[in-house]
């Protein structure tokens, strides 16, 4: 059995599904190169059938990435596979991953279909995809339900066809480790050409064994993991990247295979898609959390300075955590603040941009004694939220809150270049703020998510804001990042308002 596991983020797909999530093509580019630094083996891109915007950025993806692998989904239709090969027409090496649903109550509740139409329709997919591409992976969706027999089947037909990794789903997060572990023995041992292709699994969090699930498949001869960057995805999420690659790398004594992930880019990763889709990593979230690495224990704060491993079984480094400082300040110039955005691995798209973000360092400086490597992160989020989005822009605020008195805000915004003043009061000074914005945008959104993050130690630090906004059944986010945390909380419902009324395309569009 080979030593190597394959790892295929889906990201851009699969994590993109959260409700508000959803990206412009510019912003998965930006992630799939931050992937390709990686060294992730396949990329998926998206789903390119679903909507125009979809396949415009897969079609992105595939022209700029050279390294890894891209993939798209399709259904096991002509249309759908079509729609996939044109988008990959540019990748350096491109993959059709088509699926359809082979649980009982898939195949007779959703499809309709009887199961011997099912495994047909399957091969048929696996054929047009191959016109496309050598590079076919082929999903039976709903797996963990599916009949494992019927399983055997169906995977021996689609690889006699031409499938080369055969994915076996746990779409609805209904298996445990043991069991989970053992169908993919079973199915390895009872397919005659099993040999043939690589055995994928795709885990969901639904009862949070995502990962456990996952790595019990390796265990028992499971040669690729379909995961997300801090387990983004639908419901509760997918397995994620950082725990599959980490546990694998961690304990060599019990799995007898690796990987070939730049660890050290993980952490760079984690906050490129938390800024860009506005989804916050829990503090005590594994590998990629602030708190992962640290110590409040003075027992273990004892032990690890006497000796790092009594509590530490990896280093912080080896994830990207740095303890590095910039030593910058309001006299700093261009160049520092470019040679340490290079040295993150951050890429901004043009000067203009470069400027932008050096400006708001400057303000930034101003404000700080000390600029931490968390604070560029979010100074570039931030500006480019507002290369891509201009239509409502923060001007200043003055808050007024006295105990027995209702919070007042004054707040002056900028609409299409026109600026605006409103006065607003409310049962705190976020919710004036907020009401004050409403009385002259009327946008009619319901308010789903409100939350805060310290973007660093300290009672100087920028406070980091998401905003979840719905209307229409449209759903988006929007993040602001400030010391002041009511001048942030505004600026992330600024930005927030500027997407549900954007025109950019968004490739998962979630209306």
């Amino acid at each position: 059995m080979s030593n190597r596991l394959y790892i295929f983020d889906t990201t851009l797909r699969d994590g993109e599904q959260s409700p508000g999530a959803s990206m412009t093509k510019e912003e998965k580019v930006r992630i799939a190169r931050q992937l390709e630094k990686m060294r992730v083996d396949v990329i998926e891109a998206g789903f390119p059938a679903s909507s125009l915007g979809d396949f415009e950025s897969v079609k992105a993806v595939a022209d700029a990435i050279q390294d890894s692998t891209i993939c798209g989904l399709a259904r096991a239709l002509e249309k759908d596979i079509e729609q996939t090969g044109l988008a990959l027409k540019g990748a350096k090496s491109g993959r059709i991953h088509t699926f359809i649903s082979t649980s009982p109550i898939h195949m007779q509740m959703k499809l309709r279909m009887e199961p011997e139409a099912v495994l047909e329709q399957a091969v048929r997919a696996v054929t047009w995809a191959r016109q496309w591409t050598d590079d076919v992976e082929f999903s039976a969706e709903d797996a963990g339900r599916s009949e494992p027999d019927f399983l055997c089947r169906i995977f021996e037909a689609v690889i006699k066809a031409g499938a080369r990794t055969i994915n076996v789903p746990d779409t609805v997060g209904y298996a445990v480790p043991e069991q989970f572990g053992q169908l993919i023995h079973f199915l390895l041992e009872r397919i005659p050409n099993s040999d043939q292709a690589i055995f994928s699994v795709h885990c969901h969090n639904d009862l949070g064994m995502a990962v456990a699930n996952s790595l019990s498949a390796v265990l028992h001869g499971a040669r690729q993991v379909e995961c997300t960057i801090n387990g983004l995805g639908e419901r509760a999420g997918n397995a994620a990247l950082e725990e599959i690659v980490m546990a694998v790398k961690t304990r060599k004594d019990v799995f007898q295979c690796d990987t070939r992930i730049d660890t050290s880019q993980i952490v760079p990763a984690s906050r490129l898609v938390s800024g860009i889709t506005g989804f916050a990593v829990q503090p005590n979230k594994a590998i990629v959390g602030a708190n992962a690495f640290a110590h409040e224990s003075g027992i273990h704060q004892d032990g690890v300075l006497k000796h790092r491993e009594t509590y530490e079984i990896m280093r912080a480094e080896d994830v990207g955590w740095s303890a590095n400082k910039m030593v910058l300040g309001k006299h700093s110039g261009r160049n520092a603040f470019r040679t340490r955005l290079t040295e993150l691995g951050i890429e901004l798209a043009s000067e203009e941009a470069l400027n932008a973000a050096f400006a708001r360092f400057k303000e930034l400086a101003d404000k700080k004694h000390e600029i931490f490597d968390e604070d560029l992160h979010a100074i570039v989020s931030d500006e480019t939220v507002a290369v891509d989005q201009e239509r409502y822009k923060f001007i200043s605020l003055k808050v007024s809150t006295e105990t027995g008195e209702l919070p007042h805000a004054s707040i002056t915004i900028s609409e299409e270049g026109t600026e605006r003043h409103a006065e607003s009061t409310g049962s705190g000074p976020v919710d004036a703020t907020f009401k004050a914005i409403e009385s002259q945008v009327n946008s009619g959104a319901d308010l789903l998510l409100y939350s805060v993050n310290a973007i660093t130690s300290g009672t100087d630090s920028q406070g980091e804001v998401t905003v979840r906004l719905s209307k229409a059944g449209k759903i988006v986010n929007g993040q602001g990042a400030d010391t002041d945390i009511i001048v942030a909380s505004a600026k992330a419902y600024l930005s927030a308002l500027d997407k549900l009324t954007s025109t950019i395309t968004r490739a998962h569009p979630q209306v």
